[in-house]
């Protein structure tokens, strides 16, 4: 009679993982079954997606913000590094991409490497970043909208204008609701429920518009810069220029929502690492030029109110024409920015209700537009109410952080598969691993450091919340989804060569 070995211990719930390789042949099933996400973006859909959820308001408004109250001219540098930590992260998502090509970004890739329980936060934190950050971009769109309105003699009351209880500058009014904001949500949720090509085609248009008008900006304002500006170039020092990278992740979130539409790539082993690459390439050189640009035109002292800044620097430049034509297309263009992180953001919540992390309603597609459209409907319906009634100040600052945590979490995937998972064909390899991905995960940290306290005080409450709602519901309601047959095992030890 055969003996029988000792029973395998039981999974703990919050470690159960996803193989990479049980991954694959489920969407493959999916898609011969006809079902899921369609497959209809080309490299250039996607480069665009990355760069339109990229550049939006923030450009148009941060900038300035940044220079004043933390960087001074060295804003430049902030830029730089706030990329060169975007690009360490920007190579991980690359080579997970291609492994793991499905729709979630890092909650997927966590749960394949991390297990569940840290997938769950990670999906937590992705779903804080991209409502946060929709629901900011909102907030701000009326402060480009009310001066082309006026300027047609519409005039939208200040109550209106600002979030539930805001004080309006100089009087003694409080804001009501921010209408523009709402609005600003509400048309980019209706074009999405339309599905991804349509969604992607208007970003392509408007891509393309707004880096037309990035490059004006540039070309016209450099004969005004002056170099007096620059100095002094670092009024705040080392760790001003710190905190100023920290708050300029804001700026460049928009690479990682390339890897939230993988299953709806036509070829995602090729074109999702280049995509990721070329978009965040094209950014970071418009936004260094921009930046270096507006403090050369305008004074520091200036700028740290300036609602519209760069349009602002292209009227001091003498140019006000091109000012009002920025003005426009910052106006159509944060639609897009929304649309766009709105594509990631339901995406996320859709792999995670598959998943039975969340309600099982919120991963049905339509059979039509092969899009989830109970999610896009909820979250714009959550989005619009936030971005109407929270102010800006607040719902920008943890955007960052929250983004600093999930490009970690990727950087420490990429390392625990690369363990785990040696034998895999990756077609794309993250240089110098595992020291670039740690070096990665140790400047994510470093800049979160640099945050003021009030901000990890709010990042905590939105994790304890997250881990009240895995304990009570989360863990139980995804063991009654979750396969046995797709849960990652370590691999057998060697034998032993004597």
């Amino acid at each position: 009679m055969a003996s029988v070995g000792p029973a395998k211990p039981a999974t703990p719930p919050w470690l159960r993982k996803k193989s990479i390789h049980a991954l694959r042949a489920l969407h493959a099933a999916q898609e011969a079954q006809g079902g899921g996400l369609k497959r209809v973006l080309g490299f250039w859909s996607l480069v665009a997606i990355g760069i339109g959820c990229t550049i939006g308001a923030g450009i148009f408004v941060w900038p300035g913000f940044v220079a004043a109250s933390f960087s001074g001219p060295a804003v430049i540098v902030s830029f730089v590094i706030a990329a060169i930590a975007c690009g360490i992260a920007a190579l991980c998502y690359a080579e997970l991409a291609v492994l793991i090509p499905a729709s979630g970004s890092a909650y997927s890739y966590t749960y394949a490497t991390l297990g569940e329980f840290a997938a769950w936060m990670i999906g937590w934190m992705l779903l804080l970043e991209y409502g946060l950050s929709n629901s900011a971009v909102a907030a701000g769109w009326g402060n480009y909208l009310a001066p082309l309105l006026k300027a047609v003699g519409f005039v939208i009351p200040p109550q209106f204008m600002y979030a539930t209880g805001e004080a309006i500058p100089g009087t003694t009014l409080t804001g009501i609701v921010n209408v523009p904001a709402a609005i600003a949500v509400a048309i980019p949720t209706i074009l999405l429920l339309f599905g991804i090509r349509e969604s992607a085609r208007f970003n392509n248009g408007m891509v393309l518009a707004k880096i037309a008008v990035l490059v004006m900006f540039v070309a016209f304002c450099v004969p005004a810069i002056k170099p007096e500006h620059f100095t002094p170039f670092a009024p705040f020092g080392w760790t001003g220029i710190m905190t100023g990278a920290a708050f300029l992740f804001f700026l460049f979130i928009g690479f990682d929502a390339v890897s939230t539409v993988a299953e709806e790539c036509v070829d995602p082993q090729r074109d999702l690492p280049r995509a990721i690459m070329v978009g965040l390439g094209l950014v970071t050189a418009l936004y260094v030029s921009v930046a270096a640009v507006l403090v050369g035109v305008v004074p520091l002292g200036n700028l740290k109110d300036l609602k519209e800044p760069l349009a602002y620097a292209l009227s001091a430049a003498g140019h006000p024409v091109a000012a009002s034509v920025l003005a426009v297309v910052a106006v159509i263009g944060i639609l897009a920015i929304i649309l766009i992180a709105a594509i990631g953001q339901t995406r996320i919540l859709y792999v995670m209700a598959r998943d039975g992390l969340m309600p099982r309603f919120m991963a049905q597609v339509s059979p039509r537009t092969g899009t989830p459209v109970a999610s896009t409907i909820l979250l714009g319906l959550i989005t619009g109410l936030i971005a109407a009634t929270v102010p800006l100040g607040i719902l920008a600052e943890l955007v960052s952080i929250g983004t600093l945590a999930a490009f970690s979490a990727v950087s420490i995937a990429v390392v625990v598969l690369r363990r785990t998972e040696p034998e895999i064909v990756r077609t794309f390899r993250t240089p110098l691993a595992p020291w670039l991905p740690i070096a990665g995960v140790v400047c994510n940290l470093y800049l979160m450091s640099t945050l003021p306290p009030a901000v990890w005080s709010r990042f905590a409450v939105w994790l304890a919340i997250g881990v009240t709602i895995y304990l009570a519901w989360g863990m139980r309601s995804a063991g009654k989804v979750f396969d046995p047959t797709t849960e990652a095992t370590p691999p057998e030890e060697p034998p032993l060569v004597h």
